[in-house]
């Protein structure tokens, strides 16, 4: 969940980055890798506890006008080769990644530490590190791409499905013991997209405008032909040989270019799981990539103790993914164990009480049958009738005499809109009319 679900917290309430920066001047080693210099591989293979690994994208944004500005390689250079902080597609898109983690608390403690690292380098060329999953809005002129010769041929090739504005996701990677095994839990895994998706969404408003859907990210990534959800293979060979025929036709530039909504990971020995937005806060992807790793644990539970896997039709799952895209946790989906169509706050829960071992998060999962049914201005901090916590057809509510905003108007960001909050990324949660004289900030 993010802010537009959360009671406790109020969306404009956010602090500074330098008050929250790590006084310890850490250093880490570099991306999927222990501090003593142990390899990714060789660590999420070992020991009976499912591993983690977490990557985050972001944009940057003017601090002015809420624009993007390409100045990711400087902030590279800024933090002279740090390894958790990366180059992505775009040149104001930048990646944050954990090391192989076994608790949620060191997960949300890296996350943390990323964040805190690529905002304070941002505030230092006057821009914003903002964690949205679409920039609010377009940048001046043609979407610049990173100088890597890989996305160079991908835009080559793709032309303007690549040179769009960028997207931002999530991508959790849970270690499993072997590729067939993967395989099985991708099986397991496809009723649940939706309800991790339905978590995550965290990007409503894209070309200056609320599109009316919580994640326009989903919209737009899946515009990829091979961003698909998995389908159900026999075996880790049935799964290559998509892979490779995806390639051969042109769908996918190479096997990193396979853009399944989960995935076995082609550097990782892990199951990847990518239909995510990137989230508003630490808390919100903690939380999510709890439930990643529960299901996974859960999947490869049932597929030791000979549970046959309830296989659901694709075009069910595209229906459930789009309704999440639109409506976030209100949204319903059918529970593979009980055929019961639920709003996805309760099919998460229900995964939670079939784990053999209890989950850390269960607690916080537990929360949301609450913070969806209460209404708080935190939780209207995106104009537009359709957020995680009002109803599919409910409208945002509004001081008295304030009149609905038309549904075709444009929406800007308003000065001073992207106040960085505790975990260092920004909330681009401030938005007005262009009409306006006076902003309207959520409180």
């Amino acid at each position: 969940m993010s802010a537009h679900i959360r009671g406790g917290g109020r969306a404009g309430s956010y602090t500074q980055v330098s008050d929250h920066l790590p006084r310890s001047g850490l250093r880490f080693r570099g991306p999927l890798m222990r501090t003593d210099g142990t390899s990714a591989s060789a660590e999420h293979c070992a020991g009976p506890t499912l591993t983690l690994g977490v990557e985050e994208e972001f944009v940057l944004l003017d601090r002015s006008d809420g624009r993007p500005v390409d100045r990711a390689p400087a902030i590279l250079v800024l933090l002279g080769g740090e390894p958790r902080v990366k180059a992505e597609f775009l040149r104001y898109q930048l990646e944050t990644v954990t090391g192989v983690c076994t608790d949620l608390g060191q997960v949300g403690e890296e996350l943390a530490r990323s964040r805190r690292l690529a905002a304070c380098a941002a505030t230092e060329l006057d821009c914003h590190l903002v964690a949205t999953g679409m920039a609010p809005q377009r940048g001046p002129g043609q979407c610049p791409v990173t100088a890597d010769p890989r996305y160079l041929q991908v835009v080559a090739r793709y032309g303007s499905l690549a040179a769009g504005p960028g997207t931002c996701g999530c991508h959790v990677h849970v270690g499993v013991p072997s590729r067939e095994l993967g395989v099985r839990v991708l099986a397991r895994l496809r009723p649940y997209l939706a309800t991790l998706l339905a978590l995550s969404v965290n990007s409503p408003v894209a070309d200056g405008r609320d599109t009316g859907w919580a994640s326009s990210r989903y919209l737009r990534w899946t515009r990829w032909p091979s961003a698909v959800p998995p389908r159900v293979w026999r075996s880790a060979a049935a799964y290559d040989a998509t892979v490779r025929r995806l390639i051969l036709r042109g769908d996918a530039l190479d096997e990193r270019g396979v853009y399944f909504h989960a995935r076995l990971s082609p550097r990782y020995p892990t199951v990847e799981v990518r239909i995510m937005d990137v989230c508003l806060t630490v808390e919100d992807t903690t939380l999510v990539a709890g439930l990643a790793r529960a299901l996974v644990a859960l999947a490869i539970d049932d597929e030791r103790r000979g549970v046959p896997v309830r296989v659901i039709s694709g075009r069910r799952i595209a229906a459930e993914l789009r309704a999440a895209a639109r409506h976030g946790l209100v949204a319903h989906a059918v529970d593979p164990y009980t055929g019961v169509l639920v709003p996805h706050h309760l099919l998460a829960d229900a995964v939670l009480d079939r784990l053999p071992e209890p989950e850390p998060i269960a607690g916080l999962l537990r929360c949301l049958a609450f913070a969806v049914r209460v209404p708080t201005d935190s939780a209207r901090c995106w104009p537009g009738p359709t957020r995680r916590s009002a109803s599919p057809s409910s409208s945002p509510r509004r001081p008295s005499g304030e009149s609905a905003p038309s549904t075709d108007r444009a929406w800007r960001l308003a000065p001073g809109a992207h106040r960085a909050g505790r975990d260092g990324a920004c909330a681009a949660a401030h938005l007005r009319p262009p009409t306006d004289s006076t902003p309207r900030q959520c409180r």
